[in-house]
């Protein structure tokens, strides 16, 4: 597995390389200080599955590092990493296509965690970034599991390709379904979820605490 780290501090990239050491035995490793060299290396490297992105780089917003690798390389797996790790830039990153958001100042066994789950398909969010009196409005006490909220085993199973990032037209090749039925039932599940997009729906489902099947492949 090839891996890019992008963070323009040494200490940060020595450390998350040691993570991804013991979590990825033959993950082969690239390094940038800087958006150029970055996106460089994105282009020679046809088979990079994923980039670990610090948002504040010295040549350019790593919010439009992150927009411009999502829109140009959408097979590459994109994890933000942040010393800013409030509510708000973790909702603008998961929109513009993060599969997950990892605080700098987290521990390295939480860091482990963070990317197992990003590694394993899922979407890793923040606890800092999930519901509180203060940031949300209040919602009404959701039940415990999908099938309590009304989802159906195909609903659970587009929820769980959700969660992994997949658009509508990846969901319908890999369940072998219409795209229109595939939006139908993203828009039934985004009710069920109290949500108005795919982030909330991410972010619910963290505040559930629900463990999603893996879904097909």
């Amino acid at each position: 597995m090839k891996v890019l780290l992008v963070d323009d501090h040494a200490l940060i990239r020595d450390a998350l390389r040691g993570v991804l050491a013991d979590l990825v035995h033959d993950a082969r490793i690239l390094e940038a200080s800087d958006c150029r060299h970055a996106l460089s290396l994105v282009q020679e490297h046809a088979d990079l599955e994923l980039v670990l992105l610090d948002l504040n780089l010295p040549d350019r917003n790593g919010f439009e590092v992150l927009a411009d690798l999502r829109g140009r390389y959408p097979t590459i797996s994109v994890v933000v990493l942040s010393a800013f790790h409030d509510r708000e830039n973790v909702l603008r990153a998961l929109d513009l296509g993060a599969l997950g958001f990892i605080p700098k100042s987290a521990p390295r066994e939480v860091m482990a965690n963070a990317l197992r789950l990003v590694l394993a398909g899922g979407v890793y969010v923040p606890p800092q970034a999930l519901a509180s009196a203060e940031t949300r409005k209040a919602k009404p006490v959701r039940p415990l599991s999908p099938a309590d909220v009304g989802l159906t085993e195909r609903q659970i199973e587009v929820l769980s390709l959700m969660m992994r990032g997949k658009s509508n037209k990846a969901i319908s090749r890999r369940l072998d379904m219409a795209e229109p039925t595939v939006k139908h039932h993203v828009t039934a599940i985004l009710r069920a979820l109290n949500a108005t997009n795919r982030t909330e729906a991410v972010i619910a489902v963290g505040e559930l605490g629900w463990q999603l099947p893996p879904g097909p492949d």
